[in-house]
């Protein structure tokens, strides 16, 4: 389809200190259909270019005041889109080259011909409008490569989002793999082992009542003190897989943390520790067990305390976040290396020379059965800080 172009849409401006120059160019270029202005100097050239915009300047080179040159080169420096046709008396080729330098797009030696002029008018309104379609056009290029840029960028962004949540979850699907299958062999071991710990306790409470030397009563003693260890050992074994009876009610998540917080108070008073509780705002109650959320911060104090026999800070803070109770328990030790991390919830993964290593598994496992969500949310060489979230509506 052929696009029709309305020409009296068209401004030309002629700049020229000769009367007739301009009037000739007004009836020559009006004939055509385009619209004309005029200006007998360069200062008032210069004026209505600003007014007008216009996409055509005709310029006489020779002027009083603003010579022809000086005009050129400020029309294309503040306004690049309108173009400019020289008129010059003069012919010489340094003429020529230096307008050409300054940005004309042509030049017309006086005097010329009707036909001459219009035809290099039209000339360089096609030229015009070809260069700026070229520059509008680059323009939207660079836009869409810039568009394209930042697709591309979220799109990696949202990979490595996607990549983190399926790793984390995938993480969630072994752990309780790792959980179901320790149930199964806690269940079996407690059973197997049990009975005969109770048949060693049992003889060995027999045989404690007709020894009177009190040496060997001593090692009677150490022998039932290790079978209660045994079997507390096995207890723990069940709670890291199993949940024992536990009973709902409303519970009060700062009266947890302040009972258990008090256990460890001889503890943190020997190693010179400092406990540092900080409360957001009034939280609401939990539906919980008390024994079960008191197990979950029992056993992050005391890996925080075991972090910190040189002394240090135990850091409690309690806040409220989108309907959970968010508790960050940090404290100022050596930090978990990093080779650790996979591992810290796993059972049977201590560090601890006498550790069982049971203790972050109970506490994921109670975490786990209130819809929560437990992790580290720092660690380096100025310590670690373990974050917890726990629903405060939903009962487990």
């Amino acid at each position: 389809m052929i696009k029709y172009i309305d020409k009296s849409q068209i401004r030309i401006l002629a700049i020229d200190d000769e009367e007739s120059i301009l009037n000739l160019i007004s009836i020559v270029v009006e004939n055509r259909g385009y619209s004309v202005f005029r200006a007998s100097d360069a200062f008032k050239g210069l004026k209505l270019v600003e007014e007008l915009q216009p996409a055509l300047v005709l310029l006489d080179y020779m002027m009083p005041g603003m010579d022809g040159l000086e005009t050129l080169k400020r029309i294309k420096h503040d306004f690049p889109d309108t173009y400019v046709i020289m008129f010059t008396g003069k012919g010489s080729e340094e003429i020529a080259v230096e307008l050409m330098k300054a940005g004309a797009s042509d030049y017309i030696l006086k005097p010329f011909s009707n036909h001459n002029l219009i035809e290099r008018i039209e000339n360089v309104l096609k030229i015009r409008s070809v260069e700026i379609k070229n520059r509008e056009l680059i323009a939207e290029r660079e836009q869409l490569l810039h568009q394209i840029q930042a697709w591309n960028h979220e799109l990696e962004e949202r990979i490595q989002r996607e990549s983190a949540a399926l790793s984390k979850a995938h993480a969630e699907v072994v752990q309780s793999q790792k959980l179901a299958t320790l149930g199964y062999l806690a269940a079996g071991m407690a059973h197997e082992i049990r009975n005969p710990l109770n048949s060693i306790s049992l003889f060995t409470q027999l045989l404690k009542e007709g020894i009177e030397d009190p040496e060997k009563l001593e090692y009677i003693d150490k022998v039932l003190k290790e079978v209660d260890r045994v079997d507390a050992t096995l207890r723990k074994l069940l709670d890291t897989a199993k949940r024992p009876k536990y009973a709902i009610s409303d519970v009060n998540i700062e009266t947890v943390l302040q009972e258990a917080l008090e256990s460890f108070r001889p503890q943190t008073m020997a190693q010179g520790i400092k406990v540092d509780f900080i409360k957001a705002a009034s939280i609401d109650s939990l539906k919980a067990d008390p024994a079960e959320l008191s197990q979950i911060f029992t056993n992050l104090f005391l890996n925080a305390i075991h972090e910190m026999k040189a002394g240090g800070t135990l850091k409690i803070e309690l806040s409220e976040d989108h309907g959970d109770a968010v508790i960050i328990v940090s404290d100022t030790g050596t930090g978990i290396p990093q080779e650790n991390l996979t591992s810290i919830f796993d059972p049977f993964f201590t560090t601890k020379s006498r550790g069982t290593g049971m203790g972050l598994s109970v506490v994921l496992r109670i975490v786990n059965n209130y819809g929560g969500r437990i992790e580290v949310a720092n660690t380096g060489s100025s310590g670690t800080s373990f974050l917890v979230r726990l629903p405060l509506s939903v009962a487990a």
